[in-house]
């Protein structure tokens, strides 16, 4: 695809961009031809005891009871669980914006509602790899991923509840107006989660994540550009964030997101390995840009290299690559993208589309 092939440097100094334009996607490497892979299987670690809770109640991430879908049922709902699911990217949240890639809490704000309109629901990155995507019949799932653990992704106030402006804040506000819209969301971080120096402080801030649905997951120690690391210090950059994030009290992380979306050349290096005696493996592995991904039951959906979309308008590069024009885009092609059946025993399709799931979904293929 074109925006994988789009040069890294853009990428690595995408941070330095004033917005005035909208920064370029991150580059990737060119997706590979479809090959097998195992049937996801739902492993990892329960979540941490919960801090005790505030007085006022927060909108529940639990999912939606099940339904049973029918052929006919899932004709009457358009379900296509083939289709493109939005995996969007955010990094700061700023009341100023330094960089193109900054967003205001207004503009998080005013996209999160415009998706609730729309009909999304968002799941964790973690969710989707595994194909767990447990919404309404007749919803369409979104992925919600910041990187960089930055402190405007969260922080508790005195009364115990998220910050207002910040990413956790603004997706309760957004949840408690449209109470169909699921509050969790994926946040990839570094070395120091949400800017907080302190393990005590760490560990509270990520088990109040974690028990709340939210994931917390590995962005690499230092945010270093993989490609230039050996396969050793790779494998140090992500068991680092492996041993915090335990410590911490979640993990082990399914999913990865790669720092400016740069790919190593050996591909296998960011998929599993080890380092000073610890193992570390995922399920997904996540690049920068630039267009929706593939539904995880499709037979073209590579867990190795996934497409996010960045968070901006349509200025610049953002005129074909951001979630402004995609957003629109999949509004004008809704047979195009994901919707669910409610049933997540199932994978509803329509008869035409029955050839693009995987053959290891194939079981569950209900086709009307």
């Amino acid at each position: 695809m074109l925006a994988n092939v789009m040069v890294v440097i853009a990428a690595v100094v995408v941070l330095l961009v004033i917005p005035g334009g909208a920064a370029p996607p991150s580059a990737a490497p060119p997706s590979p031809p479809p090959t097998s892979r195992a049937v996801p299987t739902v492993t990892g670690t329960a979540p941490p005891s919960s801090p005790p809770s505030p007085a006022v109640d927060l909108p529940s991430a639990e999912s939606p009871p099940p339904v049973v879908a029918s052929p006919e049922f899932a004709r009457q709902v358009g379900a296509n669980e083939a289709g493109l699911v939005p995996v969007l990217m955010y990094h700061r949240i700023m009341k100023k914006r330094l960089a193109s890639i900054d967003r205001t809490p207004s503009q998080v704000r005013q996209e999160l509602e415009r998706l609730a309109r729309d009909g999304y629901v968002p799941i964790t990155a973690q969710e989707f790899v595994t194909g767990r995507i447990h919404i309404p019949a007749g919803r369409h799932p979104v992925v919600l991923t910041f990187d960089d653990g930055h402190p405007s992704h969260f922080a508790l106030g005195d009364d115990g509840l998220p910050v207002k402006d910040t990413a956790v804040g603004i997706i309760y506000q957004v949840a408690k107006r449209y109470p169909g819209f699921r509050p969790v969301a994926t946040f990839w971080v570094n070395s120091q989660p949400f800017g907080l120096r302190g393990e005590r402080e760490q560990s509270r801030a990520v088990r109040w994540l974690a028990s709340r649905g939210f994931e917390v997951a590995n962005h690499t120690w230092s945010h270093s550009y993989l490609p230039g690391l050996s396969k050793k210090r790779i494998a140090e950059q992500l068991v680092r964030i492996e041993r915090l994030l335990k410590k911490l009290g979640t993990g082990p992380s399914d999913t990865v997101a790669l720092p400016f979306g740069a790919m190593p050349a050996k591909r296998s290096t960011v998929q599993s390995g080890k380092w000073d005696g610890t193992k570390f493996a995922f399920k997904g592995v996540f690049l920068a840009g630039a267009e929706p991904s593939s539904s995880p039951f499709a037979e073209d959906f590579d867990w190795r290299a996934i497409q996010r979309v960045q968070s901006n308008g349509k200025k610049g590069e953002c005129r074909r690559w951001c979630s402004q024009y995609w957003l629109e885009w999949l509004n004008k092609h809704p047979g195009r993208r994901y919707t669910s059946d409610g049933d997540p025993e199932r994978i509803s399709v329509p008869k035409g589309l029955r050839g693009n799931i995987g053959h290891e979904w194939k079981q569950r293929i209900n086709a009307y």
